[in-house]
């Protein structure tokens, strides 16, 4: 089966890539397909460039699942896409598999402004997407470092940093910038 591919247009190889991918499981397949994503973890981080990755579960009765998995570079994540850990993974999970739905390759930033569900989309321009960014990332960072400031207060920079960083990013990935892509839809994309 053909997945709908997004390719990366004009991205330099050095720049970070995300690579998402959505698949339907079988019914009755998501323990099965836990265990691999498991073993995905463990592949992935022997890679060099690896950067981290982030698994969206089906909610409801969907059996839909969504694999993030971000690269320094789009040298890296080829390396990752043509290895045969990849694709003796990929024969492991063929049977868990009712449908493969997309697999995204997504420059820099660009995760937070393509919905998973709509992968043909074209992005906004880079411009949008950094002022976008800078907009909700200010209020969010300066919100969750007053929040933290009485616990960490005596805390090393780093550490206080690393805490901050915890927050922001997930709270950033899941919540905020999708509701702010939403609502600057328009604006983005005209």
């Amino acid at each position: 089966m053909t997945l709908p591919t997004v390719t990366l247009n004009d991205s330099p190889p050095t720049d970070p890539v995300t690579l998402v991918v959505r698949r339907r499981l079988r019914p009755g397949q998501e323990a099965a397909y836990e265990e691999r994503l498991t073993e995905l973890g463990s592949l992935l981080a022997r890679v060099p460039g690896f950067r981290g990755t982030g698994i969206l579960r089906p909610g409801d009765a969907s059996r839909e699942y969504t694999v993030v998995a971000r690269f320094d570079s789009l040298t890296s994540a080829a390396a990752w896409e043509l290895s045969p850990e990849r694709t003796a993974w990929l024969d492991t999970i063929t049977d868990l598999v009712d449908e493969s739905l997309s697999f995204e390759r997504q420059p820099g930033l660009d995760f937070w402004f393509t919905p998973p569900a709509a992968p043909t989309l074209r992005q906004p321009p880079r411009w949008k997407m950094a002022v976008l960014t800078l907009l909700v990332l200010y209020p969010v960072s300066v919100g969750i470092t007053l929040l933290l400031s009485p616990l960490t207060a005596g805390w090393p920079l780093g550490v206080r940093t690393l805490a901050q960083m915890l927050l922001v990013v997930p709270s950033m990935t899941y919540l905020f910038m999708p509701v702010a892509t939403r609502a600057a839809g328009k604006w983005l994309v005209p």
